[in-house]
């Protein structure tokens, strides 16, 4: 047997990817009172030197938790009735036979949702849109 040599490797010699929130958390210990960067970054496992990195990060606003999504007041208003046609005839406005109204109901209005963010924007979305479409929209006047 003889010169045959056995490499161990400890400490921070591995690689890993930190998620943002991890990152985050990290910081946040290392601002606790009393806290020294040295002693969390040996708990974590990491150099000093990357914790730096990420305040850095965090200051210069590279480093952001991501938004937490919340509720937002909702408002139902009955619909705004349709105005009048202008210049429509008298024969047109006058009233239907009853026998007729009860044949065929009354065309129902579009449901329409208005929201209006905190910042004041106001949407209004029919009803055709989809789910999908109006979380792309709202996920672009936030951001």
């Amino acid at each position: 047997m003889g010169g045959e040599a056995v490499e161990i490797i400890t400490g921070r010699e591995r690689r890993r990817r930190w998620s943002v929130a991890d990152k985050l958390r990290i910081l946040a210990e290392c601002d606790e009172p009393g806290a020294q960067i040295s002693a969390v970054a040996a708990r974590h496992g990491i150099y000093r030197s990357l914790v730096f990195q990420w305040r850095r990060q965090a200051r210069d606003g590279l480093l952001v938790a991501e938004p937490v999504p919340g509720f937002v007041p909702v408002r139902l208003e009955p619909p705004e009735p349709p105005s009048p046609v202008e210049g429509a005839s008298e024969a047109a406005s006058a009233p239907v036979a009853t026998s007729a109204r009860r044949a065929s109901p009354p065309p129902r209005p579009p449901a329409v949702i208005e929201i209006e963010l905190p910042d004041g924007v106001r949407l209004r979305v029919g009803e055709e849109v989809g789910a999908t479409a109006l979380r792309r929209v709202l996920a672009a006047l936030r951001g």
